[in-house]
């Protein structure tokens, strides 16, 4: 039987014209929330859902639209603004039904007071980027926010836009808005919300339907929220999706900015089979735990997007433990003037390790080139004025050393810049970075999760994303010391290395 909450929300969506399928079950749990069910067989292409636009929490559809315009808030500011106006209606909103749904806040680190961010997630990719994130969004709420409530014309309740009220619509913003269109811009989509993610495993989305078009393509927006996200995705190169599905239909946004009204509906169409019986799951993107943590409030175990990052500033604090701040910072130049460059993020510069323990391959140039011989730096100094592309003066040295052939369309391969010194820097940056985790054991962390329940929430997911983060480094170090003993075999037996380097 449905829950209360539940049978009034239904009641909700069919006043505001949200169709939904009757072979969708919703099923409400008190521990995991809210989920949704398959009653019969679901097919490719059936279309569960319709949601008109207008059924959206969105700063155009809200009653706060002209006090928000008014004061030039926009994006996630402003959204929250709109739903904190609507959240103080209580049951005069017309969000209501969908609103009594929602939880006051989601369980994100955003949320997490400064001593819970220290102690679960110290160590972890979160740790820098929540504190961060939680100062930004101080200063946001200090600077557009409570003015707003002192100014605005019509009375508002301070109480229902203090920094705690703001700091839990941005964790509901945050883990279910929508990208809905360039009119709209971000959005509250009741229904959307209720799928839960499971990575890999889409089996609905969202699509825009125009009267001059029939399904539109549904495009992933980046993550407006935080600027933190790529680093803690391990997707910055390769896969910006940091955001719930993104609707976009240029001739509706046409239309909308002409009549100030939008017609087209939203609609989940199923994209895989589904028995009867089983969970309709959405995905929210291939991302690692920290970015799951990050935004949605969950982790997910044996995640084949976990990373790790390893910052330049750590590698720096090796080179220093082993040479001159100056050798390093020359190295590190040298480095650089070849076109180089790691990750970065706001103010950090950092090297992604994947999943399967292998770093990147910008991490092991450098590396390479701090432990080069003074001589043979020299000549890669002087070449760098004469190379025709970027890799061409690290792949002659490398092609002169191991007798291979070098051409201009070669690529440098990862295996010729593990020699046995490299090899021993991966390990001692192992080391650095596992320290950040401080004095307990990854086992202590093991023995820890299995002790830990469900129900605590945040000291299990912290546990989740700590294991998976050190998982990584202990491949990392599989890496580095296959590494040290392939290249130790090769110097034993005399074998000169005739590989070639890769080709594009």
């Amino acid at each position: 039987m449905a829950s209360r909450r539940l049978r009034a929300f239904k009641r909700w969506m069919k006043s505001q014209g949200i169709q939904c399928s009757d072979t969708l079950d919703f099923m409400d749990c008190p521990q995991q929330g809210i989920s949704v069910r398959a009653l019969s067989d679901l097919h490719e292409g059936d279309v569960v859902a319709k949601i008109p636009k207008t059924a959206c929490l969105t700063i155009k559809t809200s009653g706060a639209r002209e006090m928000i315009e008014s004061a030039g808030l926009d994006g996630h500011l402003g959204l929250s603004v709109a739903l904190m106006y609507e959240k103080s209606l209580a049951q005069d909103s017309p969000w209501a039904g969908y609103l009594q749904l929602l939880p006051p806040q989601e369980c994100l680190p955003l949320v997490w007071t400064l001593g819970e961010v220290d102690s679960l997630l110290s160590g972890t990719e979160l740790h820098k980027a929540i504190k961060e994130d939680k100062t930004l969004m101080y200063e946001d709420w200090k600077e557009n926010i409570l003015p707003l409530v002192y100014s605005a014309p019509q009375s508002l309740n301070p109480s229902s836009f203090s920094v705690k009220e703001y700091f839990a619509a941005r964790s509901l913003i945050a883990s279910r808005s929508f990208q809905i269109d360039e009119y709209h811009g971000f959005g509250m989509v009741p229904l959307a919300d209720l799928f839960n993610h499971k990575t890999g495993a889409e089996e609905v989305h969202f699509t825009s339907v125009s009267p001059n078009q029939e399904y539109e393509d549904d495009v992933d927006s980046e993550n407006g929220d935080n600027n933190e996200l790529s680093k803690i995705s391990g997707h910055d190169k390769r896969d910006s999706t940091c955001e719930n599905s993104y609707i976009h239909s240029d001739s509706e946004s046409d239309y909308s900015s002409v009549t100030g009204e939008d017609p087209m509906m939203l609609q989940m169409i199923m994209v895989r089979e589904v028995k009867s019986g089983d969970e309709v799951f959405n995905t929210y993107g291939s991302l690692g735990n920290a970015a799951l943590l990050h935004r949605y409030g969950f982790t997910e175990a044996n995640n084949p997007f976990d990373i790790v990052n390893i910052d330049l500033e750590l590698v720096l604090k090796w080179g220093c433990s082993l040479f001159s701040s100056r050798y390093c910072r020359t190295r590190l130049s040298l480095w650089r003037r070849i076109n180089i460059s790691g990750s970065v993020s706001e103010n950090s510069e950092y090297f992604e390790v994947s999943s399967d323990g292998e770093p990147e391959l910008e991490l092991l140039t450098l590396l390479y080139i701090m432990l080069l011989p003074d001589d043979t730096c020299h000549k890669l100094d002087i070449s760098i004025c004469t190379a025709d592309k970027v890799s061409a003066n690290i792949g002659m040295i490398l092609a002169e050393k191991h007798d291979i052939t070098w051409s201009t369309s070669s690529e440098i391969s990862k295996d010729l810049l593990l020699t046995e010194k490299v090899c021993r820097a991966l390990l001692a940056l192992a080391d650095i970075r596992e320290s950040c985790y401080g004095s307990k054991s990854i086992d202590e962390d093991v023995e820890a999760l299995e002790r830990c329940c469900m129900t605590e929430r945040k000291l299990y997911h912290s546990l989740m994303l700590r294991i998976s983060e050190r998982r990584i480094l202990e491949k990392f170090r599989t890496y580095a010391t296959a590494g040290a003993q392939s290249q130790t075999f090769q110097d034993a037996n005399g074998t000169s290395t005739r590989k070639r380097l890769k080709k594009h």
